[in-house]
């Protein structure tokens, strides 16, 4: 799938001096790339994206383990990461036990609610694409 390929301009600039009886030729090569703006948008989308997707599974993988809720970085987790998983708490009767270890099904449906919400945006940005122009 090469459909997020930079456009890349080269100019190569030749100079001809002469320094005393000897000809002097000098290339320079000027390389410039330019990306589509659709391109820079799916690309922040799937960046977004990611980052909600490693935050929920790192706090699936710190309620497995029943990190202790007293550390700076798991309450820190905790917190970031339940704003992203608490729109799924109510699918399954569960709620939120910390200091146990537990599997939060509630954060697994997050992650792929949020992954096929991401394609969805990402693929807006292409609807206006030839399908050519995105090979």
């Amino acid at each position: 799938m090469n459909e997020e390929r930079d456009q890349q301009t080269t100019e190569v600039k030749e100079t001809n001096e002469r320094q005393g009886n000897t000809n002097i030729r000098r290339q320079s090569v000027t390389t410039a790339s330019k990306v589509d703006a659709g391109i820079v948008a799916r690309r922040v989308v799937y960046y977004l994206a990611g980052v909600i997707c490693a935050l929920l599974t790192l706090r699936i993988v710190l309620l497995l383990l029943a990190a202790n809720q007293g550390s700076a970085f798991v309450d820190f987790i905790y917190a970031i990461s339940g704003l992203f998983a608490s729109p799924f708490y109510g699918i399954f009767s569960y709620q939120p036990t910390y200091g146990q270890s537990v599997f939060e099904v509630s954060s697994v449906v997050g992650i792929v609610i949020y992954a096929l919400v991401a394609v969805g945006i990402a693929k807006l940005f292409t609807l206006t694409k030839r399908d050519d122009d995105l090979a």
